[in-house]
């Protein structure tokens, strides 16, 4: 069993103002564009159509300070997507909050753990 297979899923949702949210949904749309280079394939990685993936990617680049996603129109070579500079940062900011959350409560989460019917073999009663 690996390391994540034992790890629980965390979501965070950061409201940093009434309209301003990074959380799971949005941080994977950015790793996907990361991974992928398309709204498309992103949207197909998700199980979302592209409208909405392009909304939630024009709704984030209209709340930074800078927009957070680069796209380029279609052509002979198709179009594309990249993060930007502040796209790369946020993510970052955003994995290492999920991280930091994850070591915070990493006692108590065993605590749980332990008081589950289901507790994997080796992490024992």
């Amino acid at each position: 069993m690996t390391d994540n297979a034992l790890r629980p899923e965390i979501r965070l949702r950061i409201k940093l103002q009434p309209q301003i949210i990074i959380g799971p949904g949005k941080a994977d749309i950015l790793a996907g564009i990361r991974e992928t280079g398309s709204i498309s394939a992103t949207g197909r990685l998700m199980s979302m159509s592209y409208k909405r993936i392009w909304q939630l990617v024009n709704q984030m680049n209209h709340e930074y300070c800078e927009p957070l996603v680069f796209t380029s129109t279609g052509g002979p070579h198709g179009g594309g997507a990249t993060l930007t500079p502040t796209g790369e940062k946020v993510l970052k900011v955003y994995e290492k909050i999920i991280a930091s959350a994850y070591k915070a409560i990493s006692k108590e989460i065993g605590t749980l753990r332990k008081l589950t019917v289901n507790t994997p073999p080796g992490l024992g009663h």
